[in-house]
């Protein structure tokens, strides 16, 4: 049988006869009472039973978990709370649940608690927000870049290249583990693997993307990466997703205004599509942030956040110009970040990315012009021979959530940093084409989707914001 959203449901203007809504139960009162919720909105629909006329064994069988279908008419409640609620002619037990085994019982489970069951975690009220949230954002990403005539490419998840040098790469293999082939010089002999060659999951469709770029002018892709780096934090993921978008003929200027209108547009659209979410959303943060020291709460609620981003500009700041402001800084100067900023040159550690964007210049911050030796091979080099064409944007809470560049044109130069930095020219042959036949000035950006989805809803660990979160030591699920 056909039957209505709850969400549809709820918005109704008029009461109607003979409905039929498909949820799950979240709590049953007094016989008489379901709170019916089936994943289209935050709220639940009230389902009155008749309980003196409903079968004993019936009502026995709903309970918190079990999925039902409930007909009936749709009427002004009685209660508080709620507008409309069905008052129940026809119920039926979809699908049981032990009540007393049901991991996601109707009180405050803790985070911890709620990651070791994250098969069943979406079926909280703050999950349900979350991935509602996620699903509009990734929407918005598509409907941006479409609507600007970018074209979405599919970039390979099993590659050869190692776009960020890294090395901290997930390798694959269909040769049998205990016994790997040799060869002449004792090392394992790839030429025997299903590729024929040492290969990976993709750190980055950058690279594959430049190509397309170059074809096309403008393209994005969105799609799952992969970081073998044996990182326990609050912001690393072992498998995440990505939006890089690659524009040929684009300069550094133009990737920092590209960033910053993409950013303020998905965040705009998840503030028009998701109202109800996000102030579910603010208040759990509200309520979370009461147990800490008024020093670490937010200064500002979640949504006048996000309205924060959209109304200012982001500020634009070279390397060099934070180095001096981080060198002279109080934090610094007293010892109180982990890592101090003693010269020019240093790596950026996420106390610093912080420091910039929430205390001094109270906004998003976009740093440019970088060291060229804490930067990737394929970025453009400076004048100065010391800095290239890098940026990052940086944001309150989070830190850095976009890091791009513009790319290295130039094929000399190009092959030179490849050299400097041990990369086979051979295994990138097809990369350097780009710079042989047509090669012009383009641009492109990286920006995890996962930290944009932490910053909108406002959690505070990526592993919340992703369904099934791969980290060092977990892949349950």
């Amino acid at each position: 049988m056909k039957h209505t959203k709850i969400k549809d449901l709820l918005c109704c203007t008029k009461p109607l006869t003979d409905v039929t809504a498909k949820g799950w139960v979240r709590t049953f009162r007094n016989n008489q009472f379901i709170a019916l919720n089936d994943g289209s909105c935050l709220n639940n629909i009230q389902c009155v039973v008749d309980f003196e006329n409903t079968p004993e064994e019936t009502l026995k069988r709903i309970t918190t978990g079990a999925a039902i279908s409930v007909t009936g008419d749709l009427v002004e409640s009685q209660g508080k709370g709620q507008k409309y609620e069905i008052q129940v002619k026809k119920i039926e037990i979809l699908g049981d649940s032990d009540a007393e085994k049901f991991p996601m019982q109707p009180k405050k489970h803790s985070l911890e608690f709620l990651r070791a069951n994250a098969h069943l975690r979406v079926r909280t009220n703050a999950f349900g927000a979350i991935m509602r949230v996620r699903s509009v954002l990734a929407y918005a990403v598509h409907k941006y870049f479409q609507d600007k005539g970018f074209v979405y490419v599919n970039t390979p998840v099993i590659t050869g290249a190692d776009a960020e040098g890294a090395g901290e790469m997930f390798q694959v293999t269909a040769l049998p583990l205990d016994n790997l082939p040799k060869n002449e010089t004792g090392g394992i002999d790839y030429k025997q693997d299903f590729f024929g060659k040492h290969t990976n999951l993709t750190v980055s469709g950058q690279l594959e993307g430049e190509t397309f770029a170059m074809a096309l002018g403008q393209i994005y892709t969105f799609g799952p990466t992969f970081r073998a780096e044996n990182s326990n934090t609050s912001r690393h993921l072992a498998e995440f997703w990505m939006i890089e978008p690659e524009v040929a003929f684009n300069d550094l200027d133009d990737n920092m205004d590209l960033a910053e209108d993409f950013i303020q547009y998905v965040v705009k659209y998840a503030l028009d599509n998701c109202t109800e979410d996000l102030q579910f959303l603010e208040q759990r943060l509200i309520e979370e942030e009461k147990n800490k020291p008024q020093a670490e709460r937010s200064e500002m609620a979640l949504i006048e956040k996000l309205k924060f981003v959209l109304e200012n500009n982001f500020k634009r700041v070279s390397y060099t110009e934070a180095i001096d402001i981080l060198k002279d800084s109080t934090p610094n100067k007293k010892k109180k970040f982990q890592y101090i900023i003693e010269e020019w040159g240093a790596d950026l550690q996420s106390e610093h990315e912080r420091f910039l964007v929430e205390k001094h210049f109270k906004c998003p911050v976009i740093l440019y012009d970088y060291p060229a030796n804490i930067k990737a091979f394929y970025m453009r080099l400076n004048e100065d021979q010391k800095t290239v064409r890098a940026m990052d944007i940086l944001f309150p809470g989070i830190g850095e959530i976009v890091g791009g560049s513009q790319r290295e044109e130039r094929y000399d130069v190009l092959v030179e940093k490849m050299r400097v930095l041990g990369i086979d020219e051979e295994e990138l042959w097809w990369y350097l084409d780009t710079r042989r036949f047509g090669t012009a000035v383009h641009s492109g950006f990286g920006l995890g989707f996962e930290r944009l989805v932490l910053f909108v809803t406002g959690m505070t660990n990526i592993r919340d914001v992703i369904p099934f979160p791969r980290t060092p030591q977990n892949a349950e699920f």
